[in-house]
């Protein structure tokens, strides 16, 4: 791999940085969104630092001969660590135990980082080397100590990571699955990246050269298992968002038969509110919701009740169960109104005592059954055909 396999993914994780700062900045007290930012930042440190070029920039910067190398580990072993805690934020549960949790990983993963510190300046690299470090001084005292130390400490984090997402994804449905799914097949190449470096430094402990394992094979199996590793942990949150918004305007369309029905209710000469084409999709599903119930208000003199019971009892003797058969019902008693409305153009029937108010009002979900009665319903067509007659 050359440097720009390395920066690449580092932009991306910058980009998504930049995406998450400014909630950050608003709500910084969060520990999931604080975990997640962290996640961010070391994944792109870790990418930047272990490029090639930048390696050698650093050794050159700090005058001090591979110095890159533990800090690339502390890298990656502080980004193992992020994994973990947000792995735990995420999850949830009481506050207590998930900051006791979170505490325990970062003091246990800080341990290990002063550890790599200690075990470098302990031990010597006089040859500077930018791809294959790991098996260069695998046999050498300390820094092969360092080594192993660090590739151990990135492999737990990742089976712990892999047992912990999935077996969460058997528990959840959805896009957290999908999510989760995601995660644990981003961290078995992680495991697969740990497995090809150990093999070779095993192998130089042993007299035998399988340096193309670490130098070739291992960093591409690392930048692909952290990428699908950070889509794991978007594709929730995006897809959730899109499905939600998907979602709302499936309930702003499925209302507009009801809407529309209730539109002649209203008194003429009622201005008409004008939602502006990028309103929010909840926004015009609060007003479609909100016309509903006026025009309710104002059929509210027009309701049969009798006629509600007789369509209730078509719909339970057509097989309907109990909340179809009621909204049905009330489809039927909205239809009738709305005709009887328009027959009393001068709404003398407004005013009178026995106004009957909609058990529909009470919930935009009666009002999607409702909708629906009015457009499939046989019972609410043939109420409307004989009151037409």
């Amino acid at each position: 791999m050359n440097g720009k396999d390395y920066y690449i993914p580092a932009a991306a994780m910058a980009v998504s940085l930049a995406f998450k700062l400014p909630a950050l900045r608003h709500n910084w007290r969060d520990p999931l969104l604080r975990s997640v930012v962290a996640l961010l930042t070391l994944a792109g440190a870790v990418f930047t630092f272990a490029a090639p070029p930048t390696i050698a920039a650093v050794n050159r910067w700090t005058g001090i001969v591979n110095v890159s190398a533990p800090l690339v580990y502390c890298l990656i072993t502080a980004f193992s660590a992020s994994c973990l805690v947000l792995m735990v934020n995420w999850r949830g549960g009481p506050p207590e135990q998930t900051r006791l949790v979170s505490r325990r990983w970062i003091l246990g993963y800080s341990a290990v980082v002063l550890s790599l510190i200690m075990l470098f300046a302990l031990g010597e690299t006089p040859v500077e080397r930018l791809r294959d470090f790991d098996t260069y001084y695998a046999n050498t005292p300390y820094i092969g100590h360092m080594i192993a130390l660090y590739l151990l400490a990135h492999c737990v984090a990742a089976v712990v990571m892999v047992v912990l997402c999935w077996r969460w994804s058997l528990q959840v449905r959805g896009w957290l699955r999908v999510g989760l799914v995601i995660i644990v097949i981003g961290y078995i190449f992680n495991l697969s990246y740990d497995a090809t470096k150990m093999t070779a430094v095993v192998a130089r402990w042993s007299g035998h050269d399988l340096d193309g394992l670490s130098t070739f094979a291992a960093p591409p199996l690392a930048s692909l298992g952290a990428l699908i590793s950070a889509m794991g942990f978007v594709v929730p949150l995006v897809c959730q968002r899109l499905s939600d918004h998907w979602q709302t305007w499936a309930t702003y369309r499925r209302l507009g038969p009801l809407w529309h029905e209730v539109q002649i209710s209203a008194p003429s000469g009622t201005p008409s509110v004008q939602m502006p084409w990028w309103s929010a999709a909840e926004l015009r599903v609060i007003q479609r919701e909100s016309d509903i119930h006026d025009g309710f208000l104002h059929l509210g003199p027009y309701f049969d009740k009798d006629l509600g019971d007789g369509a209730y009892e078509s719909a339970v003797a057509a097989g309907a169960d109990e909340e179809t058969a009621r909204a049905v019902a009330e489809a039927a008693m909205v239809a009738a109104a709305v005709r009887a409305r328009s027959a009393d153009p001068d709404g003398k029937a407004i005013g009178e005592d026995d106004e009957t108010v909609l058990d529909a009002a009470d919930g935009p979900r009666d009002l999607l059954r409702i909708s629906h009665a009015l457009r499939h319903s046989p019972v609410v067509h043939a109420v409307r055909r004989e009151v037409t007659a």
